[in-house]
């Protein structure tokens, strides 16, 4: 679940087509992402969950999958 909410906001921000979004697909190189767009993307889904991702976080995410794993850590816990 957290996987597709996240792939469509990747896809509305890059206007890309969700379905080319993959858990492995880079955030900077594939979908060409600058640290405004990672900062906006996360302000998205910290308001979307209710969560709060902490910077050392922010930086050890590569990957959609990355944002994913941290996303259902934060909302589970």
């Amino acid at each position: 679940m957290v996987f597709e909410k996240l792939r469509e906001i990747f896809a509305n921000q890059f206007g890309l087509d969700p379905e080319t979004i993959t858990e492995s697909t880079d955030i900077v190189s594939d979908l060409g992402a600058d640290s405004l767009d990672v900062v906006e993307m996360l302000m998205s889904l910290e308001d979307e969950y209710g969560i709060t991702i902490e910077d050392e976080k922010v930086a050890e995410m590569k990957t959609v999958g990355d944002v994913v794993r941290c996303v259902e850590g934060l909302i589970e816990s």
